[in-house]
């Protein structure tokens, strides 16, 4: 096997102290430049690789962060992971993925074991966990990013990016009154889940200031995924026929509700209007082309690591911290109420 080739090679090829050689490949400055380009080209020469398991222990970083996310089959999910993804490389940091299948046993157990690797932060993406557990476990952390998810404690080393979960609820909403519905349920996701709970008060208060009343049997919780959304679905329409249009918790439990709504012999969007949360590319290819709210994953990806490495920097997590609002897009699966007639001229 071959022997690795160490930075004291490199300094003995390049005639220079041990000192010199880490200041050129750590771009520390204080070195002639022509100095640099000489120890660099013989570094690339002799295959020379920093030892990074070395530098931690005198820089007390891995440079290395975790990441978890709750569902990675989930295109919402994914995109968030590929804009820390895009930040981490830029920066020369290292990913650890976590997926939880939605299980908050395995997120607990995740957190620990990241804790273990000793990642220098975590950026956590929709938490399932009850807050008591979440603030236990990230205090423990020199540093984490709380992507989708509030909590009520104030910690120094925990900043927050969330999406105005209520005020997309509310567009989506306005948009369906405007349309002349008024039998309008919600589909609201996992019961666990934060965001659905946000979506839910943007629904109801929707109801409440439009004056339509509201329905508790209007809103069933289900699964983030299609197959629960196709169920849902069916479920709510077998049971209440009136309702005219649907609010789901994302685009996967809409897909659903639109095959349901299908199967039942309800058109789309004539007999039944859906919106989705997310804008995920599939509500676009999907047909009828899916009315869904969009919000910047990969954005708020890239935004979670470069605020982790603020934060590492001294920058205080409050300073930091931002919410991110929702757009409207309106495509195919959204038209006026059955019983509205088009408005004239």
């Amino acid at each position: 096997m071959n022997k690795r080739t160490t930075l004291a090679d490199v300094a003995r090829e390049a005639g220079v102290s041990h000192q010199t050689v880490s200041r050129a490949v750590n771009d520390k400055g204080e070195i002639d430049p022509d100095t640099r380009a000489r120890v660099l080209e013989i570094a690339r020469r002799l295959d020379y690789h920093p030892n990074y398991f070395a530098r931690s222990l005198v820089t007390r970083q891995t440079t290395t962060i975790g990441i978890i996310i709750p569902d990675i089959t989930n295109p919402f999910f994914s995109e968030i992971v590929r804009g820390v993804e895009d930040c981490a490389r830029e920066h020369s940091y290292n990913l650890f993925l976590c997926n939880t299948d939605e299980d908050p046993q395995r997120e607990a157990s995740s957190l620990d074991s990241l804790l273990e690797k000793r990642v220098d932060g975590v950026i956590l993406c929709s938490s399932r966990l009850e807050e008591s557990d979440l603030v236990s476990k990230l205090e423990e952390y020199p540093f984490a990013i709380l992507i989708n998810r509030d909590i009520q404690s104030t910690l120094d080393n925990v900043a927050v990016i969330s999406f105005d979960d209520t005020l997309g609820a509310q567009l989506a909403m306005s948009h369906f009154i405007e349309q002349g519905h008024r039998q309008i349920a919600f589909l609201a996701g996992p019961r666990r889940s934060h965001s659905g709970e946000k979506r839910r008060e943007g629904y109801t208060s929707s109801l409440r200031k439009n004056g339509i009343r509201i329905l508790p049997n209007y809103v069933l919780p289900c699964e983030p995924n299609i197959e629960s959304g196709h169920q849902a679905a069916q479920t709510l329409l077998a049971a209440h026929p009136e309702v005219t249009a649907i609010l789901c918790y994302n685009d996967l439990i809409a897909i659903g509700a639109c095959l349901a709504g299908k199967s039942l012999g309800r058109a789309i969007p004539n007999d039944l209007s859906i919106i989705g949360c997310d804008d995920i590319p599939m509500a676009a290819l999907f047909r009828p082309r899916l009315t869904s709210l969009r919000s910047p994953k990969r954005e708020a990806g890239r935004n979670a690591l470069q605020a982790l490495i603020e934060m590492m920097q001294g920058k205080q997590a409050s300073e930091i911290s931002m919410v991110i609002s929702p757009e409207l897009i309106v495509r195919e699966t959204t038209s006026l109420a059955p019983d509205r007639p088009p408005k004239q001229g």
